[in-house]
């Protein structure tokens, strides 16, 4: 390996909940990226259990360290189960930790105001460097939000340098559906342009749990069988949220799903896949010009009725990510990765473009493990 190149394992539990995603990646944090091997390690239900009293407990939180209720057992576990999956992931790939420079770690998020300037991700970062005696890059949002930005999205900067290293010569976009959707327009040679763009799998999945105990609609099947409520459909889109012009960014919960509580399943969880593509449109609409191509990845890209619904609101065709060769699964653990190498060499993770942050800032916290 080249001796510019730094090896970061980067590491993401989203807002759906599911599992610990885990990512090699070879950087130069700017332009060289080398994707290696990727992992999942899925939360028990009894933790996501936790984390959901956690997200409750965490609603009326105006200290971003304060852990009432279940937030500390919560920030234990999660901290815990981090460690466990790294020990795993180097195990089951045969990685010698020694190789490893640096780990990304976003935690999970509890909060997002930006509005009040407060975002809260759990997870102790100097407790998982001591655990695996590893330096960890943790804390990417809070100096954005400090700094008057939105905190969020994070992810642009790895997109535009995928992007850059894929050689598109024209306009394209990033679009990463987790819990909640974000979309990345990419021009070579310039910052990102990017925004939070509305509810991505969480409405799904919460209604999916709610109704079946199961929390996803595997492949968009259950959407399948239902049909758009359009009047629904034009009372969730009226949100003042889908007006504001980009730079912007959501909590996972600022969007209900008690508008579709009266529709049988189907049809609920067809016009809640409509909304998360229209909210998508809507954004696309706010960037300065049209993508010659939009690239989807996240769970969402997973999701056949969300697909085609984008690919019938969008205005330039419509992809999945593993087209290009990139990860649809793991491409935050990868950005986190990527993001702790720029927080390691003190590069900037956050733009006026991206977050709304008054200029070009660094991110992350570095943790550091005892000399033994």
């Amino acid at each position: 390996m080249p001796e510019h190149l730094t090896r970061a394992i980067g590491l993401m539990s989203g807002t759906s909940m599911d599992a610990i995603d885990v990512a090699l990646v070879e950087t130069d944090g700017a332009v060289t990226i080398r994707l290696g091997a990727t992992g999942a390690y899925p939360y028990t239900e009894a933790e996501r259990d936790l984390l959901r009293l956690a997200l409750k407990d965490a609603s009326g939180l105006d200290d971003r360290l304060a852990r009432p209720g279940v937030l500390a057992e919560a920030e234990r576990m999660i901290t815990r189960q981090h460690a466990h999956a790294v020990e795993a992931f180097l195990a089951e790939r045969e990685i010698d930790r020694a190789s490893i420079d640096i780990v990304g770690f976003h935690g999970q998020t509890v909060l997002h105001r930006p509005e009040r300037h407060l975002t809260v991700q759990i997870g102790d970062g100097s407790a998982l460097a001591a655990l695996l005696g590893l330096t960890v890059a943790y804390d990417f949002r809070a100096a954005d939000c400090a700094a008057g930005g939105q905190g969020a999205p994070l992810v642009p900067i790895f997109h535009q340098a995928l992007a850059a290293a894929a050689g598109f010569a024209e306009p394209v976009a990033a679009i990463n559906i987790g819990g909640v959707a974000n979309v990345s327009y990419l021009v070579p040679g310039r910052d990102p342009i990017a925004c939070d763009a509305g509810p991505g799998n969480a409405l799904i999945d919460d209604l999916m749990w709610a109704r079946s105990g199961v929390a996803l609609d595997r492949d968009g099947a259950v959407a399948a069988e239902g049909r758009v409520d359009e009047a629904i459909l034009r009372d969730l889109l009226a949100h003042e949220f889908f007006l504001v012009p980009p730079p912007k960014s959501l909590d996972r919960n600022s969007f209900s799903a008690q508008p579709v509580a009266r529709l049988a399943t189907e049809d609920a969880a067809a016009t809640l896949t409509a909304f998360t593509a229209e909210g998508i449109a809507r954004a696309l609409n706010l960037m300065p010009g049209q993508p010659a191509l939009a690239i989807v990845c996240g769970g969402g890209a997973r999701n056949l009725t969300l697909m085609r619904e984008l690919a019938a609101r969008l205005p330039c065709k419509v992809v999945s990510a593993e087209a290009f060769g990139w990860s649809v699964d793991a491409m935050e653990a990868q950005a986190f990765a990527f993001l702790a190498v720029r927080a390691l060499k003190t590069l900037p993770v956050t733009f006026p473009t991206t977050t709304g942050v008054a200029r070009p800032l660094c991110g992350g916290v570095l943790a550091r493990p005892r000399p033994s």
